[in-house]
């Protein structure tokens, strides 16, 4: 009996494996996670991963969100050279997405784009044939829609139009504050730390936070009020799904000081709360 129950058990955590084993990207024979991007040059609104690896001979690369996966085809294989994005490849349809060599010494190409057969992943071939590693930089870009305003957005208002109630004709304002809070999407928690925002001069509104996981989680829209130092937008998520009213106060010296937030897509709850400390 204590066989059998031995045989079912297992029977049972061999099928759990083969369902999480589909689940998985295709077998990779090295893979890395894309460090965030430090520098400030690219566009409001642009989408950017720049990948940068040194390959022996011939790999597959596949960039999914911020992870990268290499396939190892011929030759000692490829490893990670700088790569960082400033913001992970979104895993749903794709605007405006591009593929750029910056740099290579023999030949890389796109396989294919991001789609939901291949798990809008961007796959790139990579062959070398020069001997030794070679340095290879790929660049991706998409639109992020929903997300942070383009460039045009700046000045999408004509010239001589009124401000946004509340506020004086400048090109940015920019805030800061360090504290802590949380972020509540349906009963998981999600630590926040720093904070910034920053408003264009067309009331077009960024507000970023750092999180426990090391990255960021970011918000976009407009002001829509301004009642002394406390403003009303109306944001949506990162990912253009999650949107609502955010009430932001607002310090001396530009400062943060206390920020909340509840976002619906009709489905999906998200609550925010942080304050400066």
């Amino acid at each position: 009996m204590l066989r059998v129950m031995k045989h079912s058990n297992f029977c049972r955590i061999g099928v759990a494996v083969l369902g999480l084993c589909a689940a998985l990207p295709a077998l990779a024979d090295s893979q890395f996670r894309v460090r965030q991007m430090t520098r400030d040059d690219v566009p409001p609104g642009k989408g950017q991963c720049d990948i940068r690896l040194q390959v022996d001979q011939e790999v597959e690369v596949s960039v999914r969100r911020d992870m990268v996966f290499v396939r190892n085809i011929a030759g000692r294989g490829a490893f990670d050279d700088g790569s960082e994005c400033n913001a992970p490849l979104p895993d749903r349809d794709i605007q405006g997405f591009n593929f750029e060599v910056k740099d290579s010494r023999g030949d890389i190409r796109l396989l294919s784009p991001p789609n939901p057969r291949n798990g809008f992943s961007a796959v790139v071939g990579i062959r070398d044939s020069a001997g030794g590693q070679g340095r290879y930089h790929f660049r991706l870009t998409w639109a992020m829609v929903g997300d942070r305003p383009t460039r045009n957005d700046y000045d999408a208002r004509p010239q001589g139009a009124p401000p946004m109630p509340g506020f004086s004709w400048n090109n940015t304002i920019d805030f800061k504050g360090n504290g802590r809070g949380a972020a509540t999407l349906n009963n998981f928690d999600r630590r926040l730390f720093d904070c910034s925002m920053t408003i264009d001069r067309g009331g077009r509104v960024v507000v970023s936070f750092r999180t426990d996981r090391g990255g960021q989680m970011n918000f976009t829209g407009r002001v829509t009020g301004k009642d002394g130092g406390r403003l009303r937008a109306d944001v949506v998520s990162e990912d253009g799904r999650l949107r609502g009213p955010m009430f932001i106060s607002t310090g001396q010296r530009d400062n943060i000081n206390s920020i909340t937030l509840e976002a619906t897509d009709g489905r999906d709850r998200l609550r925010l709360n942080w304050d400066r400390r």
